[in-house]
């Protein structure tokens, strides 16, 4: 935890003063302006002739939650340059990709919560969630071919194969006790990391100056994505369904062996041991609080923290080559926030 105060001390936003306040605020307001344009052009594409696709398109895409992605990509397109106005139309495709793989998700998971309201598989059922997911899909892509980018398709096509690859290695890991940490860690990479990780590339691959800041920008989203991740799998032992946005404890019930588990059977009392093993065989909803209690007292829940600490310092570390301007400070106070949940 030490290594990433210093990272704080050394490059996080200074304690702010009128004219840096001023300064931050006026970035917020240029990225609300930014996302209010995306929204018109997710607005705009979503529209369809068929009415549930409209029904279902506009609960789940207007059921809030952070749009952490697409304003990934609109950060990093302000910070390097748009030089051909683009960063709307794909910040709304990562946003549609994402809609995309949480319809689907829900439907796997048998989830009735997601951002604090009912998922729209238990809204309108599973059949209609998972097809409108597949329209939310394709849009994307007619959109990413209107680009006329290449490169974006590469990008955005690559990640969707990899996300689809992490919900099959998060299945395959389900129910599962002797699952690795690095069995683990591969999922959340693939699963979460990777459209963060996109997103960011793109808002550099428009900005059009080079690989170097692509990859750059690229490190920082898979290391956030990772970050948030494991801020999430942390706060299902120790939040609420508000700061969630789902139900406490969804994923002991659904048997997934996330990072708090893994420590905490590394850690704790062989009674302690078969008790999580057992919750993830079975599914132990059940037995939350029993084990949230063990996942505190053996230092899982603080060793989760420092996980994703580390890796909001190396999503510092990899932008450090970025011009100095608003928007670079912005990224900078994003990841330096980005564990606060976790406090």
């Amino acid at each position: 935890m030490l290594s990433i105060l210093l990272a704080f001390t050394v490059y996080a936003l200074p304690v702010p003063t009128t004219a840096s306040a001023d300064a931050h605020a006026d970035t917020l307001a240029a990225l609300s302006a930014d996302m209010h344009e995306v929204d018109q052009v997710i607005a705009r594409r979503l529209q369809s002739d068929v009415a549930l696709v409209n029904q279902i398109g506009a609960y789940i895409v207007h059921a809030g939650g952070k749009r952490m992605r697409p304003k990934l990509l609109l950060m990093f397109a302000n910070a390097l340059g748009d030089p051909r106005g683009q960063r709307h139309e794909l910040a709304a495709v990562v946003e549609f990709i994402h809609t995309a793989t949480l319809l689907h998700d829900d439907v796997v998971d048998e989830s009735a919560l997601r951002r604090g309201k009912q998922t729209a598989n238990a809204m309108f059922g599973n059949a209609a969630s998972v097809l409108v997911g597949d329209f939310l899909y394709s849009r994307a892509f007619q959109m990413m071919v209107g680009c006329g980018r290449m490169r974006v398709l590469e990008v955005l096509a690559d990640a969707t194969n990899v996300i689809a690859e992490g919900e099959v290695l998060q299945l395959m890991n389900v129910h599962d006790p002797d699952t690795t940490v690095d069995q683990y860690l591969r999922v959340i990479r693939y699963k979460t990391a990777k459209l963060f990780e996109a997103s960011a590339r793109l808002g550099a691959l428009i900005s059009e100056q080079g690989e170097v800041m692509e990859n750059a920008a690229a490190a920082y989203g898979r290391a956030m994505g990772t970050a948030f991740q494991l801020i999430d799998d942390a706060l299902d032992y120790d939040g609420s369904a508000e700061v969630l946005g789902k139900n406490v404890g969804d994923d002991l019930r659904e048997g997934k062996p996330t990072l708090p588990l893994l420590l905490a059977m590394q850690r704790c009392s062989t009674a302690d041991r078969s008790l999580i093993r057992e919750a993830i065989v079975n599914g132990g909803g059940d037995r939350l609080g029993d084990i949230a209690r063990v996942v505190q007292a053996c230092g899982a829940l603080e060793a989760t923290r420092e996980a994703a600490a580390v890796e909001a310092e190396h999503a510092i570390q990899s932008i450090r080559g970025l011009p100095a301007n608003p928007w670079t400070k912005g990224l900078l106070d994003f990841a330096a926030r980005s564990v606060e949940r976790l406090t």
